[in-house]
Parts: structure tokens; C-alpha cells; sequence
């Protein structure tokens, strides 16, 4: 019995072995302190030990050969909801070391009435992909069976709901409607929601009034949600927008994320600290208002994005049909081209992606050469190429400044929102444009704004994009390395990161961003991409109270 007790002790003494070591590496933590030299030592998909780990015996060990060993980004603001059912790999987030995105701008996954908001129909043709489910549980059974490689956790969007409820047409909802739009709030809260999102520029959120929005947000408060929006404007009136975003989580009684924060158009530029220092006063006031940008001076979106909100009523093919109307066209195009503040503005919208033939030759030029070649004025051009393509071009906006952005960025409740989806220069994506945020926003926070132009330190990089992020979204197993937490983990080496994506050739992956694991499993080793695709579903947990 002696014997057998004895040996017990020997093994419980023994070090057990691990999974994988990532060794010789300098950790930056993810709290923003310094870096100090330590290996991470995992066993399934939490790290188990850190320190010298040299003699402890382990299946796979990877040697960080002296670079920056630091959890894995997370994404505040993806895209990525139905492009990783189409292309799991999600190989542009994790080569720039993003392992978790959240996702839910616009037309979320869910409540689904007919289909996903935003014109999406020819697209989701193109790709054949069926919207085969009605809420986020369907979804994220989808999801489960494609296994793309990270994880993702999403918002419920308000005019989601509202269009499931009532359609897309601009009338105000009824008592009933209403309350049946706080039910699918809640709904989707208890089915892993992080809270409500409302992307106020564009229809049917943008006809939702504040009041409507407050009676959502209190119902994704109530299951211990945030409120995240896109504002109602980030132009001229811009700080009006911003105070109806405190107002809705002051009433509403929940933290505050402000999307993609700018402050757009060239006669806006330079009032950004004006921005930060509202919402440093909310701040002060103690409500929780956080915000996250994408480090480059172009936005990309919808051209229809353009039409007024009367012509968008009751969704795309409505649009369609007044924009056939020679009365409505007429009336569309002059409101399109008042709303331009300067006459260089066409020029600073570029064609990004188009669907069809007649479309897609435009691909690569601003609205204003489109307009000189089709012999018409840029709104008119525009006005035709939404026809041409059945509502489907995407395009770049230059809409900010670079001042404006590193203000921005230098405040410590500022982190990185992408605002775009999983792509790939290869697969059924391939063919498609994008904007160049989608593979270097992360490694252009690292080297240009880090290292380069110094304007924080590496560390407090990581800080923003790790467990400031993570803090968002409640997130207390992410963000950090330590003993116990999820073995998500960025190798990169702080010397060569680099984005080397451009506006002309957007499908560029990063340099120095090395090796990626997600859950504990490599995605990404010495620059190679495995084949594995470990992400999972990530579900805000429900309250005891709320249960």
C-alpha cells in the first residue's frame, strides 16, 4: 500500500505533459505592461503553464525565435457572418492574427424572415448558398457543421429585427410590432447575442426613431448586452449622432461601442478631438463608451448607399423599381448630387466590386470617370451602375483624414474594428474585390502605427486589440496570456511586421505575422497555413438573473 501511495506522489510531482510549447519567445501579455521572456505551455485549448518550460515534456514544441508571443486579436467589428460559410478558411483574418471577430453591422444571421438584409440575393446566388435557418441557434448549427478556422460571436441588429417584424418600409411599428421586436431581441440574447447593433446610415435602421431604439436596447440590457452602432451620420452632424448613441445607452442602461469612429468629408476634417473629448465627458459621467476604428482613410459600402432613404423603402427591388420611374430617377439623382458637399466627391468613390458584366468593367474607377465615359453626370452614372448590377456594387469612399485617425487611435478605449469579411486571394472568394483593411488592418497597427510612427507602444497595440477588446465583449477567458485562459496566441516578429496590402491590389497577406492559434490549435506555423480550422461559436453567456 506504501509502495503504491508513494508512487501516486511521484507522478502527481512529475511534470504532465503538454500539448505544445511555444518557447524562446518574448510575451507581451496583452495588458499592456511590458513584455518579459517566458514559454507557453498549452494542453488541449487553454494555456496550462508559462515560465521556463525547457524540461517539461510536451508533444509539439515552436520556437518563437526571440519574437512577440501575444494572444490572439480580436475583431470588433467583422464581416464575416456568411463568408466563412462560404470559404471556412477565413485565411485573411489569421494571417494577421485575428482569431476572433464579431460580426453584426448590418443584416444580421438572425431573425430571418425571407433573407438576409442588404441586397444580398445575387451574392448569396453567385456563392449558392441557402438561408436555411430562422434564428441564431439555426445559424450556429450552420456554422458548427462548416467549422471555419475562427471563432465568431455576433450582435442583433435593429433593423434585423424590425424588418423580420414589419418588412422594410419606413412606417413607424405599432404597439404590437414593438413588442414583438423586443421579443426577438431577447430572443436572440439568450441564444448567444452580444447585444443590439443599429447601423443608423442605412434603411430600415436608419427610419428607426431613438425611442425605438432605447425599448431594444433594454431588452439586450436586461441579458447584460452593449449597444453598438454605426452612426446615424459621421459627417457634419456628426456630434449630434454621437450624443443620440450616449442617449440610448443611458437610457437604455447599457455600455455603448461606436463602430468604425471618423469623422468624414472633407469639410469635417480636423474635428476629431472634438469627437474624443464627448465622449471622454460620457465617459466621465460614468457611462461605459468605448469605440474602434480600421486604420485606413477609406470606408467601403454599398453604392446605393447614395439614394436617399425614401427611394430604399421596402428594400432593394422597391429601389429598383423607383429608380426605373423617370420621375423618381429624376428626383433621386438631384438629391444624390445636393448631398455632395464638394465637387471633388465623385472622384473620391472607386468602384470596388460589381456583380454583373455590364457592371463590372468599372471595377478599379471612380464614380467621376464612370460619369466621363457614359457621357452623363456622376449622379446619373451612379443612379445607372446600381441598375446595371441589380443593387450589388460595393465601392471605396475616401472619407477621412489622416489626423483625424491617429487622434483617434491614441485614445486608450480605441481599438481595431476591421469592417470586413474573411476573405482569400484564392477559393470562391478569390475572384472578388475588396478593401485593403480586410488583410493588413492588424499588422498596420503593429508597424506603421506602433513601431513606425511610435504613437503608443507595441504593447499597448496588443493591449487594444486583446483584452481591451475582450473587455467589450465580457470576455474573461480571451485576451490575456495566462494559466487558465483559451490558448488563442499571435507569434509575430515586431521588426518586419508589415500590412503590404494597397487599394490596387487589396489580396496581399502581411509580413511578420508567423504562427496562429486558435483554441489551442495552429492555424498558421512559421507562415504556412494548416489545415485546421478549430473556430468555434462564440455565445454571450445569459445572466443567472436573466435565465
Amino acid at each position: 500500500m506504501l509502495a503504491l501511495q508513494l508512487a501516486a506522489l511521484l507522478l502527481a510531482a512529475a511534470p504532465q505533459k503538454l500539448d505544445l510549447v511555444i518557447e524562446h519567445g518574448r510575451v507581451v501579455d496583452g495588458t499592456g505592461s511590458p513584455w518579459f521572456r517566458a514559454d507557453v505551455g498549452i494542453r488541449g485549448d487553454r494555456i496550462t503553464r508559462m515560465g521556463d518550460l525547457h524540461d517539461v515534456p510536451a508533444k509539439l514544441r515552436i520556437d518563437a525565435r526571440d519574437h512577440v508571443v501575444a494572444p490572439g486579436f480580436i475583431d470588433l467589428l467583422g464581416q464575416s457572418e456568411l463568408a466563412v460559410l462560404v470559404d471556412p478558411r477565413a485565411e485573411s483574418k489569421i494571417r494577421q492574427g485575428i482569431t476572433t471577430e464579431l460580426t453584426g453591422e448590418l443584416g444580421t444571421v438572425a431573425p430571418v424572415a425571407k433573407e438576409i438584409l442588404g441586397g444580398l440575393g445575387p451574392w448569396l446566388s453567385v456563392h449558392k448558398l441557402k438561408i436555411d435557418w430562422k434564428d441564431l441557434d439555426g445559424y450556429w448549427k450552420r456554422f458548427r457543421a462548416v467549422r471555419p478556422a475562427i471563432n465568431v460571436g455576433t450582435m442583433v441588429s435593429t433593423g434585423q429585427v424590425r424588418a423580420a417584424v414589419m418588412g422594410e418600409g419606413s412606417e413607424a411599428p405599432t404597439p404590437e410590432q414593438l413588442l414583438r421586436m423586443q421579443i426577438e431581441v431577447q430572443k436572440a440574447m439568450r441564444q448567444g447575442a452580444f447585444g443590439v447593433a443599429a447601423a443608423l446610415a442605412y434603411p430600415p435602421t436608419s427610419y428607426q426613431t431613438t425611442d425605438e431604439l432605447v425599448l431594444l436596447a433594454r431588452s439586450a440590457a436586461k441579458y447584460g448586452g452593449f449597444y453598438a452602432t454605426h452612426l446615424r451620420t459621421e459627417a457634419d452632424a456628426v456630434l449630434q449622432a454621437l450624443d443620440e448613441a450616449i442617449e440610448v445607452g443611458r437610457r437604455g442602461g447599457l455600455p455603448v461601442e461606436v463602430w468604425h469612429l471618423k469623422v468624414a468629408d472633407k469639410q469635417n476634417w480636423g474635428r476629431m478631438p472634438e469627437v474624443v473629448q464627448r465622449i471622454a465627458a460620457a465617459r466621465a459621467d460614468g457611462l461605459d463608451v468605448s469605440a474602434n476604428v480600421y486604420p485606413y482613410l477609406a470606408g467601403a459600402n454599398m453604392l446605393y448607399a447614395d439614394v436617399p432613404g425614401w427611394a430604399q423603402a421596402g428594400g432593394v427591388s422597391e429601389m429598383l423599381g423607383r429608380l426605373r420611374d423617370r420621375d423618381q430617377r429624376a428626383r433621386v439623382e438631384k438629391e444624390i448630387a445636393a448631398s455632395w458637399k464638394d465637387p471633388s466627391d465623385p472622384d473620391r468613390v472607386v468602384i470596388l466590386l460589381a456583380l454583373s458584366p455590364e457592371a463590372k468593367r468599372y471595377e478599379g474607377k471612380s464614380l467621376a470617370d464612370v460619369a466621363k465615359e457614359r457621357a452623363t453626370t456622376p449622379a446619373a452614372a451612379l443612379v445607372d451602375l446600381v441598375l446595371l448590377d441589380g443593387g450589388s456594387t460595393q465601392v471605396l469612399r475616401f472619407l477621412a483624414s489622416e489626423f483625424d485617425l491617429r487622434v483617434a487611435l491614441r485614445q486608450p478605449w480605441v481599438g481595431i474594428g476591421v469592417d470586413a469579411s474573411a476573405d482569400a486571394p484564392d477559393g470562391p472568394l478569390g475572384p472578388e474585390g475588396t478593401h485593403p483593411r480586410a488583410f493588413g488592418s492588424m499588422a498596420r497597427l503593429l508597424g506603421t502605427y506602433a513601431r513606425d510612427e511610435k504613437l503608443f507602444t507595441v504593447e499597448e497595440a496588443v493591449r487594444k486589440v486583446t483584452s481591451g477588446a475582450a473587455r467589450r465583449l465580457g470576455l474573461t477567458d480571451r485576451g490575456i496570456l495566462r494559466p487558465g485562459m483559451m490558448a488563442d496566441v499571435v507569434v509575430f516578429d515586431p521588426a518586419k511586421v508589415k500590412d503590404i496590402s494597397t487599394y490596387a491590389r487589396p489580396k496581399q497577406f502581411p509580413e511578420g505575422i508567423e504562427t496562429v492559434l486558435v483554441n489551442g490549435t495552429p492555424v498558421l506555423v512559421d507562415g504556412y497555413r494548416t489545415e485546421a480550422r478549430p473556430g468555434r461559436p462564440l455565445l454571450h453567456p445569459v445572466p443567472e438573473a436573466a435565465r
